[in-house]
């Protein structure tokens, strides 16, 4: 088949699973108890069934269901996801308020975790059965069993409120919202914005570390006993190239996978650690929005949450070839 076929048969199965996930989200929502009506009259403060009836007509919500269902696929293809229930505000410019917010944390915290698991992992591999691989995976398994909320209020006791060394929350201080207080400087805005991110990264770190180097760990004990490597360390090679261009490569597969998976949800923020510490990104407005019934925002959020995933794996599928030369697209 080639590399060409696979790919357009990678993007004919992309498409089909996009509708599926489309049509999936409207019929979670629709048939989801309770419905939007109530909290509408409720957040708007209407009083009359005319206000009620308009609310309702301006959200689409009078129409029939496959006339609902036709007008939502095509916003969910053109990314016009209306309005907010609770806001007001158009879905998009939400969405887009919030979004750099939530990648500058997630991206930073990924990048610290890929970084620590992988280097982490392989020395712990290869280092099977020592005290280094007994106490890096006892310390991962730990740091993956604790609850991020507990985890994010125990550095905001220790180093905000008893060492004072970092702020508690927000990605920016409060008092920059007063006129004439935001920063001119761009250096001085950075180094306050990387202060506030160090306690909401460390917590995402510790938990999504210890995943990297676990899996890491399992794949590379895999291939560590292949006589490929046994001939390369007959011909001198050094262990640091056989580890790392060698046996690595080989054993990246599954780890590439989770981190297609990881980048894929990484639109979805961190739900509880930016509502532990007030960030305000797309987690925690994921949060007020499932708190408040919003259910355009959370059609929005699921769908393009879906599509990320869907992106990040089929990328992922592409990679393999060039990571792994016994992988063949026929």
């Amino acid at each position: 088949m080639g590399l060409r076929g696979y790919i357009a048969k990678r993007v004919l199965y992309s498409v089909v699973l996009t509708f599926l996930v489309i049509t999936l989200n409207f019929a979670i929502f629709t048939m989801m108890p309770g419905g939007p009506m109530s909290r509408l009259a409720d957040v708007s403060r209407l009083r009359t069934q005319e206000q009620v009836e308009y609310q309702l007509r301006r959200f689409g919500l009078l129409d029939p269901p496959h006339i609902r269902y036709v007008k939502y696929v095509q916003s969910m293809l053109t990314f016009q996801f209306g309005y907010s229930y609770f806001t007001g505000r158009l879905i998009y410019d939400e969405i887009g308020s919030r979004v750099m917010t939530t990648f500058e944390l997630v991206i930073t915290a990924e990048i610290i975790s890929i970084a620590i698991g992988l280097a982490l992992g392989i020395y712990a591999a290869h280092k099977r059965g020592g005290i280094f691989d007994t106490t890096s995976s006892l310390l991962s398994i730990i740091g993956n069993s604790l609850p991020v909320f507990w985890v994010g209020m125990l550095l905001i006791l220790i180093f905000s409120y008893t060492l004072g060394w970092f702020p508690s929350g927000m990605s920016y201080p409060q008092e920059w919202n007063l006129p004439g207080r935001w920063p001119t400087s761009p250096l001085v805005e950075l180094a306050f914005r990387l202060q506030h991110l160090v306690l909401p990264t460390t917590t995402l770190v510790i938990i999504l570390a210890g995943s990297y180097l676990l899996l890491t760990r399992a794949s590379m004990i895999e291939v560590l006993s292949e006589d490929y490597l046994l001939t390369a360390r007959a011909k001198g090679l050094r262990e640091r190239t056989i580890l790392f261009k060698h046996a690595f490569k080989n054993a990246s597969l599954p780890v590439i996978t989770y981190i297609a998976i990881e980048f894929g949800f990484m639109l979805s923020g961190a739900t509880l650690t930016e509502t532990v510490f007030s960030y305000p990104g797309l987690g925690h407005w994921i949060w007020q929005s499932i708190d408040n019934m919003d259910f355009p925002a959370m059609q929005a959020i699921f769908y393009l949450i879906a599509l990320c995933v869907i992106v990040a794996n089929f990328i992922a599928d592409i990679v393999y070839g060039s990571v792994d030369p016994r992988i063949k697209y026929g």
